[in-house]
């Protein structure tokens, strides 16, 4: 199985003169030219992870102070044609750009335009413990399925992170972000279109256009909201394609077509994530006493021997058996 790509920044693998050098280099690249100070410069501390999605990349950012400044010269040289949607992380993020000076909270998003001119600060605790850390993805303009002089609206905005899709798209980010080796390389088109639909939908939202939004990208990211349900009510017992259509507003045809996109059906994947939930906390040395049947029972799976016989068929082996062959190899 290969793997995303996935390429890694550390300055501390160079000499502290050039810390900040290879830094800016970098943030160069990832995103466009910007005239970068830090009053950490000569000997600055800094790491990205990037992941390629082809046409769409996501960094996870980690440094001390920085400051920056997209200035008109800066963009005639390089315009690369770009958006960038930030997720403030950690520290103390402002960006001002448009005749807009907005402070980013963290758990926040901005959007950032890098065909205009903008100024951005963001800084770690005040104690030099804490540092600046943000996760984004630079999406090209052109496919954003919204008007460009709509989406020029929200350039340097606040958006909410913490709910509705910005909710979804930061779980999302940091889900790929954090542990990008989950994943292969053939999941990279289809990341890239989770991706594109939940910022498109996030932006949608603040703009009121979500009615403007293509019949696809809004099936994406219904059915990521619908994905997001299911995770978190794994553990009740009730839950079945019907509560799921119910609790959306759509009809359950419709439930059910979204998850034929993915050859799969709502019952299977509600079954699976289930045994996968329970697969893992058999093979957890911390819950190795608690009973078999209520590990069944956290994730829904009340009946025990209905849990036994769905665990063999899953993977081969009673839930009694792989907790024993797990427990071997610690």
């Amino acid at each position: 199985m290969t793997a995303l790509r996935v390429e890694t920044l550390d300055t501390t693998v160079v000499a502290p003169a050039d810390r900040f050098a290879l830094w800016v280099e970098m943030a160069d690249r990832v995103s466009a030219p910007v005239a970068f100070t830090s009053d950490h410069a000569a000997d600055f501390r800094g790491h990205a992870r990037m992941i390629d999605l082809g046409g769409i990349e996501l960094t996870r950012f980690r440094y001390q102070s920085l400051v920056g400044h997209r200035t008109p010269r800066l963009i005639r040289k390089a315009d690369p044609e770009v958006y960038q949607i930030a997720l403030a992380t950690s520290g103390s993020c402002a960006i001002s750009a448009s005749r807009r000076d907005t402070a980013v909270p963290v758990g926040d998003f901005t959007l950032v335009d890098w065909g205009r001119p903008h100024d951005l600060e963001h800084a770690g605790a005040a104690d030099g413990l804490t540092p600046a850390a943000s996760v984004t993805a630079v999406i090209p303009r052109a496919l954003l399925p919204l008007a460009a002089d709509k989406v020029d609206r929200l350039t340097a905005a606040r958006l909410c992170g913490s709910a509705g899709p910005g909710a979804l798209l930061a779980q999302h980010l940091h889900r790929i972000t954090r542990h990008p080796e989950q994943f292969r390389t053939t999941d990279a088109p289809y990341l890239a279109d989770v991706t594109l639909s939940l910022v498109s939908a996030l932006l949608a939202r603040h703009l009121d256009a979500e009615d403007e939004l293509p019949t696809d990208v809004r099936q994406r990211a219904l059915l990521a909201t619908v994905r997001d349900f299911l995770e978190r009510h794994l553990d009740d017992p009730e839950l079945s394609p019907q509560v799921v259509a119910d609790a959306h507003h759509i009809s359950l045809r419709t439930l059910h077509r979204l998850f034929q996109t993915e050859d799969d059906t709502v019952a299977a994947t509600i079954r699976r994530r289930r045994l996968e939930r329970c697969r893992r906390d058999l093979a957890d040395p911390l819950l190795r006493h608690r009973p078999v049947h209520l590990i069944g029972r956290r994730w829904g799976l009340t009946d025990r021997a209905h849990f036994s016989r769905a665990f063999r068929a899953a993977y081969g082996m009673g839930p009694q058996a792989y907790r024993s062959s797990a427990g071997s190899l610690h």
